[in-house]
């Protein structure tokens, strides 16, 4: 059964996860096979699509397979030249602020606003989300709809 508390433990760990894939990253590890784990663990793709639109993308912006998302966090895909590794920046933090959260079921739409604090320590970096998750075969919440955008900058 999914609950809103469900819902905010998977983007806690999310969000570690991306920060995890920074640190692998700043020790010369394999940020390749974290960040594949990272996908394997959060997204569906082992059962079924993924839509998947990450925020610094404008050539090749949605990502329907597990590539493309592999791509954009740690880059190196010559598919997509844009990417230069949105988990390899690296951050230090994620914090989430959900707006609203709809639960249907075995489905679950979240809303918000994420922040993302770099590891250089410049500004932290707002970014809007639309976030779908499902619960999997084996009973596991996994995402489904990845929208993120950074906020219009207004007139």
């Amino acid at each position: 059964m999914i609950n809103e508390e469900k819902v905010f433990e998977v983007q806690k760990n999310w969000g570690e996860g991306i920060v995890h894939i920074g640190s692998v990253f700043l020790e010369e590890g394999d940020y390749r096979a974290a960040a594949e784990q990272h996908i394997n663990k959060f997204y569906n793709y082992a059962d079924g699509p993924v839509l998947f639109k990450p925020t610094l993308a404008a050539e090749r912006q949605f990502r329907l397979d597990f590539d493309g998302a592999l791509s954009y966090f740690v880059g190196g895909n010559s598919e997509y030249p844009e990417d230069h590794g949105f988990a390899i920046k690296p951050w230090t933090d994620v914090k989430w602020e959900n707006v609203g959260t709809n639960i249907d079921g075995d489905r679950a739409l979240a809303m918000g606003n994420y922040y993302f604090t770099p590891h250089d320590g410049s500004d932290v970096v707002k970014v809007e989300y639309s976030f779908g998750y499902k619960l999997n075969s084996d009973g596991e919440l996994r995402i489904i709809l990845h929208g993120s955008h950074l906020p219009y900058p207004g007139a």
